[in-house]
């Protein structure tokens, strides 16, 4: 790969390579090499730019939960290395909330949960980030209810008026990267399915999704089947039924020895106006910042199904932004 280190193989080597590198292995000084000084890091929570903020967070995740491990599922990417990469990685977590931290007095709880991260490399440096963590699902093993978390995590911030604002595309930063993706026809698919969905044509289900798929949603939730994926999507669409819907970004990929897949970065923005996934409306201002891996395939001579979906956005920082909203 022109303009990266010749260790790596390909661009999904470098990206697991790094990850493990910076924190299985406590690389975290080649975070100066791996990222950019001015990188722009988004989750939902907040933002944070430049290095040095990214590598504060790092150490304070990694005392948190000091045996962290990051297992790479899948690295579905776009680009060039001459134009720049970008790489929508899929991570299951493991770790022990051996430590006080963000998530509160140690408590010795084994955690299980995915990260999915979208990440724009170029001259083998990450310049851009989009970052969704499954909150929801961490702060349940430990717990709370992610609405509690939210609550406890603005009074801990000092109250309404100066806690952490979450992400919002008013107070979002532009970066590096500006393309959309590839125009390959698995991403398409996957993103008119989504764009379907969101426009409350939820017969695109049962005609999309296979009878067996296997689905991973937000709260640690592990589910099967088109009626599982139609509860999902139709609570979260019923919370903000008119919330402005966005495909972000878009790729498909056809690798070998993989399923035909994609991996669609989507946004929704407006407000709690509906009965759904976040309880009574509350006509709050709300942007959901989501990322969806899903995989196709076929059983014997059928037209090719969606098999698998990751879907991930953080509830906490839904619920925060509800909350703040209302104080």
């Amino acid at each position: 790969m022109k303009g990266f280190d010749a260790k790596f193989r390909d661009f999904p080597d470098y990206i697991i390579g790094i990850t493990k590198e910076i924190w299985e292995d406590r690389g975290i000084a080649t975070l100066h090499r791996y990222y950019a000084p001015d990188i722009v890091v988004r989750a939902p929570a907040s933002i944070v730019v430049g290095n040095q903020g990214v590598i504060g967070a790092t150490m304070a995740t990694l005392a948190e939960f000091p045996d962290r491990v990051l297992l790479g599922e899948d690295v579905i990417w776009s680009g060039s290395p001459e134009e720049g990469m970008l790489s929508s990685h899929r991570i299951l977590s493991q770790a022990t909330h051996a430590g006080d931290g963000v998530y509160g007095a140690a408590t010795g709880t084994k955690l299980e949960y995915r990260i999915l991260a979208d990440c724009h490399a170029k001259n083998n440096a990450i310049d851009d980030e989009w970052l969704i963590r499954d909150q929801g699902g961490i702060v349940q093993q430990l717990g709370w209810t992610p609405k509690d978390f939210a609550a406890d995590q603005i009074a801990r911030e000092g109250g309404p008026h100066s806690a952490t604002k979450p992400l919002t595309p008013d107070n979002d930063r532009p970066g590096p990267y500006t393309s959309t993706g590839n125009d390959n026809p698995w991403g398409a698919q996957l993103a008119d399915l989504l764009t379907r969905i969101m426009g409350a044509d939820m017969a695109a289900i049962p005609e999309v999704y296979d009878r067996a798929c296997h689905l991973e949603y937000p709260g640690h939730v592990t589910a099967h089947g088109p009626a599982s994926a139609d509860r999902f999507w139709m609570g979260l669409r019923a919370s903000f039924p008119n919330a402005a819907f966005s495909i972000d970004h878009q790729i498909g990929r056809e690798d070998a020895h993989m399923p035909p897949r994609a991996a669609i970065r989507w946004s929704l923005w407006g407000k709690h106006e509906g009965w759904g996934a976040f309880g009574a409306p509350t006509g709050a201002m709300v942007y959901v910042l989501g990322i969806t891996h899903a995989e196709f395939g076929q059983v014997g001579t059928e037209a090719p199904k969606l098999r698998r979906e990751y879907t991930l956005y953080d509830e906490t920082a839904i619920w925060k932004q509800i909350l703040l909203a209302e104080a």
